[in-house]
């Protein structure tokens, strides 16, 4: 291996464990516990977000409804990203920046989560679905990189910065501080 691809290995290494280290422990567990509540009084828990967010969107309501480590009840959780029909005919017939709108308008109820992933906390679609499931009732929840005046900080009634700038770290601290998550739910509604 070149020296040139060992050096850009080794960055990438720590500046992904940097961000991930600099996770907010306070409100990481926060949002377990609202998301245990929820389900608790019986919600859901819907997720959305874009491209690598997208997919993300879609691994953590995975985990939540088949398992994350302990065999037990599926969690009712949604990933607003994976319907290619919801999503290309409410892109078609009226914007792009509505195809989460629309789904929460149809799934969301009082009481329900609603998790938005992003890294630049300003993607008009996790906005707009954002903005909708506040009139609804439905708690906010956003997960973004560091910027603290991004639209997303200014609607979430809970947001969880990534201490970062760069995309692909933002997404790596995504991923590992939604398996944190989906962690403290299973164990507090099995065990707690």
């Amino acid at each position: 291996m070149s020296t040139k691809a060992s050096e850009i290995i080794k960055k990438s290494i720590r500046e992904s464990s940097e961000a991930i280290s600099k996770l907010d422990e306070k409100s990481i567990q926060e949002i377990a516990q609202k998301i245990i509540e929820c389900y608790r009084n019986g919600g859901k828990v819907m997720f959305c977000g874009n491209g690598g967010s997208a997919s993300q969107a879609q691994h953590l309501a995975a985990e939540l409804v088949c398992k994350f480590r302990l065999k037990r009840r599926a969690y009712s959780a949604l990933s607003l990203t994976t319907d290619t029909s919801i999503l290309t005919a409410q892109s078609n017939d009226y914007s792009f920046d509505s195809i989460f709108e629309r789904q929460v308008e149809a799934h969301g109820r009082k009481g329900d989560i609603l998790v938005g992933l992003s890294t630049s906390g300003n993607s008009p679609n996790v906005v707009k679905a954002m903005e909708l499931a506040k009139k609804l009732g439905v708690y906010t929840i956003g997960i973004i990189g560091n910027n603290r005046e991004c639209n997303i900080a200014k609607i979430a009634d809970k947001v969880l910065f990534i201490e970062s700038s760069d995309t692909p770290r933002i997404q790596e601290a995504h991923i590992t501080a939604g398996h944190i998550i989906c962690d403290l739910v299973e164990k507090g509604m099995t065990h707690g």
